[in-house]
């Protein structure tokens, strides 16, 4: 994959910001977005811009757009289009299905979730406590952030009704084998939930294979606008009571999508998909189909980042006083997203992404609504990590830039406060 051909479609990677271009390593909490997905989004409101089912052309290519937004969706997750449920974002999507999911569960049931997730994967189970659920917590392996497969099993049991697992960490990074999560969860007669937000910028998902009974993602993550997305096997959106107004629709998956969605946002998905498919026949010419082009451009990107992967770990290892949480082998990035969360001895990790912000380097600190795991690896009280996150745009010469930046922290005091 040429890193050029890629950022020559982010118009925000060559904008100066306070005089100087920065570097965006806060691609976790969101990615840059095509020009083309810009263009799509204010085309649409331009030119087409109405509310659905009407008699009168711009409804009517509103409609249009829905069904080709869903179908692009579809493609990208590998499932058929009336699979694919628009919202808000994952969130929003996973309170509403834990309220239908809840009305299937009687007090003593159980949800098994874990440590690893972000918050958006936990609280809407725990909110199922409410009815008598019992909510477990897999545990991880602190050393490194892999998850507890052994503590996963002693979890389940006749009870387990569902099983929430995030497919890759937000915070340190961690790639969970998810098939096999899936597989234990279904071996206990219980649902499988993928909290897919954090991989699905970083590798190809096919949800037919992972066998899965739901899986969300957010498209602000793979450089598209804010909106989420939620797979659901179709027997499974067509059995479950969700909350609905009385004149939508009772066929999926109509009646899973409350109010008017946002037009504009799927505007932009749709845009961004055929960005990505067009990176998927620039890496691969000969793929055939769309959902071919889409699995070969993710798989470009997660090839090309695991190569970004290596050369930050590598260099990190070389920082006095610096730590990295999670997976730090080099040799091991298949382990991982190219997502790396760290703290430097005598420094917050606000003083650094401080310090980083005011040379153009954009990095986020906190506990990135990944709770648990922070307060598990003992670092919630004294402010969390330091997250740097790649993503395909990215290159080896900005990563250099960054290792400079904390070789100077580490060789100096930090700012006073």
């Amino acid at each position: 994959m040429d890193p050029a051909w890629v950022r020559a479609w982010f118009p925000a990677l060559a904008e100066e910001i306070e005089g100087r271009v920065p570097v965006f390593f806060d691609g976790p909490g969101g990615a840059q977005v095509p020009g083309t997905v810009v263009e799509a989004m204010a085309r649409y409101l331009v030119t087409s811009n109405a509310n659905t089912h009407g008699a009168f052309v711009t409804s009517r290519e509103t409609d249009a757009l829905i069904g080709a937004a869903r179908a692009a969706l579809a493609d990208f997750l590998g499932c058929a289009a009336d699979e694919v449920v628009l919202g808000a974002n994952m969130t929003t999507l996973a309170f509403h299905l834990a309220r239908a999911l809840g009305r299937e569960l009687v007090a003593g049931d159980e949800v098994v979730v874990t440590r690893l997730d972000h918050h958006a994967n936990v609280c809407p189970w725990r909110t199922l406590e409410e009815r008598g659920v019992v909510v477990r917590v897999v545990d991880i392996h602190p050393e490194d952030c892999r998850l507890d497969l052994d503590d996963l099993a002693r979890q389940l049991n006749p009870r387990t009704r569902l099983v929430a697992v995030g497919y890759a960490s937000n915070a340190v990074g961690t790639v969970n084998p998810v098939a096999e999560v899936v597989r234990l969860a279904h071996a206990a007669g219980a649902w499988a939930f993928v909290d897919a937000v954090h991989y699905a910028p970083h590798g190809p998902i096919d949800v037919g294979a992972l066998d899965c009974d739901f899986l969300a993602c957010s498209a602000y993550k793979f450089y598209g606008p804010h909106l989420g997305v939620l797979y659901g096997k179709r027997a499974h959106l067509a059995r479950l009571r969700p909350d609905k107004l009385a004149p939508a629709p009772d066929s999926v998956p109509g009646r899973w999508e409350t109010g008017t969605q946002n037009h504009e946002a799927l505007a932009g998905v749709l845009a961004t998909l055929q960005y990505l498919e067009a990176l998927g026949r620039e890496v691969a010419p000969g793929a055939g189909d769309r959902r071919a082009a889409l699995v070969a451009a993710m798989t470009a990107s997660r090839d090309y980042e695991r190569g970004l992967s290596r050369h930050l770990l590598a260099g990190l290892a070389g920082i006095p006083g610096l730590r990295v949480y999670g997976e730090a082998d080099p040799a091991r990035t298949a382990n991982r997203t190219p997502t790396v969360a760290l703290r430097l001895a005598g420094w917050t990790p606000a003083q650094l992404a401080r310090v980083l912000g005011e040379q153009g380097i954009f990095t986020w600190h906190g506990n990135f609504y990944a709770l648990g795991l922070c307060q598990r690896l003992g670092v919630e009280a004294d402010g969390g990590w330091l997250r740097i996150g790649l993503l395909a745009y990215n290159t080896a010469q900005e990563i250099d830039r960054l290792l400079d930046a904390l070789r100077r922290c580490a060789a100096t005091p930090p700012p006073a406060a």
